[in-house]
């Protein structure tokens, strides 16, 4: 598996940032988290002057073994099928990216079928592998499959980079990886599974009840876990292990990391246990509605720019998320300073 290695921003130029937003035409502070926004931007690019360019959103689809045993609502062939649905141009995520001008890359992470090559899908698969195990009975994949997924995602971010973009968002599709987020989850952040477990697709009082019951004799089967990649390979599917490569590669790179709701989240939480120094590039988009969430957030110390009650997935927040991040952008550029303007200051 490939070593990242991440390094902290210079915050040598942290204080001309900060002279900068303090002395547009505004009282102090009166932008709130647009300023705080603009600050990691600028500290993020080195520069006075930061730049939004060629923005991407990276949907990794895959599909968990678990999913037969009744942990969702929805049947695991809606993973191929809601992939056809990116494909063609109909998903929450497509009318999102195209109102924002977002490029929108399809990945097949690890899904239970076979996509024709002429189709604009990112065919990443590891050779022989449609679907995780059944991580009730086994570990979801072995360590040398989380090891090359990892590499796969870091692989594929690579490419992207290096055709202009300095900003990019992560979004999943995988019918039962609510249930994976929730034991990494719980795992990492060393809370019991209950406080982890939420109605991920829409689960009534009964159903939420047997995936609790299920989840936890997964957790108990797989209770010597001493390293990240260990979690991530004992629950994790192949759409969560190539955004963990993903999320690391951007960040090395020293590109805006934007961070979706609860599964690319538990993706988060790998990453940053993997290399903490990605916190300093991460931007987390949204507060998801899905139960558990908050707890992750506030385990990272970290504050969501919105609060829409989402629980879709598939990137949804960080598309959401993207014309605040440009205001920030835009504000820090664009609006006068009170010297500029021949306005007085306080």
């Amino acid at each position: 598996m490939k070593t990242f290695h991440i390094p902290v921003p210079d915050s040598s130029i942290l204080e001309a940032i900060q002279h900068k937003i303090d002395f547009k035409t505004k009282p102090l502070g009166a932008l709130g988290q647009l300023e705080k926004l603009a600050l990691r931007i600028s500290l993020i690019q080195q520069t006075l002057n930061p730049s939004l360019q060629k923005p991407h959103l990276v949907v990794f689809a895959g599909d968990h073994g678990a999913a037969q045993e009744g942990i969702s609502k929805y049947p695991p062939e809606v993973t191929y099928q809601m992939v056809m649905n990116f494909v063609q141009g109909g998903a929450a995520i497509n009318v999102f990216c195209r109102q924002h001008n977002i490029t929108l890359e399809v990945v097949d992470a690890g899904v239970n079928g076979t996509f024709e090559k002429s189709l604009p899908i990112i065919h990443n698969k590891i050779p022989n592998t449609f679907g995780t195990n059944n991580y009730l009975k086994e570990p979801a994949m072995s360590i040398k499959e989380g090891q090359k997924s990892i590499d796969r995602g870091a692989a594929l971010i690579q490419k992207i980079f290096e055709n202009g973009c300095n900003i990019i968002g992560f979004g999943e599709m995988g019918i039962g990886n609510t249930s994976s987020a929730s034991l990494i989850m719980s795992k990492i952040c060393k809370l019991p599974l209950s406080e982890c477990v939420g109605r991920g697709t829409g689960l009534d009082d009964q159903a939420l009840k047997t995936k609790l019951q299920l989840l936890q004799k997964a957790q108990d089967l797989h209770r010597r876990l001493d390293t990240p990649l260990k979690v991530l390979t004992a629950f994790g599917g192949f759409e969560i292990a190539q955004m963990v490569g993903a999320m690391l590669q951007a960040a090395e790179l020293g590109m805006i990391v934007l961070i979706d709701g609860f599964i690319a989240t538990s993706a988060y939480l790998i990453a940053h246990q993997i290399e903490p120094n990605i916190s300093h590039y991460a931007v987390f988009c949204h507060q998801s509605d899905e139960s558990g969430h908050k707890a992750m957030l506030d385990f990272l110390g970290a504050n969501a720019l919105l609060k829409l009650d989402l629980r879709l997935g598939e990137g949804s927040g960080c598309a959401l998320a993207y014309p605040i991040i440009q205001s920030a952008v835009n504000f820090m550029n664009e609006m006068a300073s009170f010297e500029s303007a021949g306005v007085s200051n306080v």
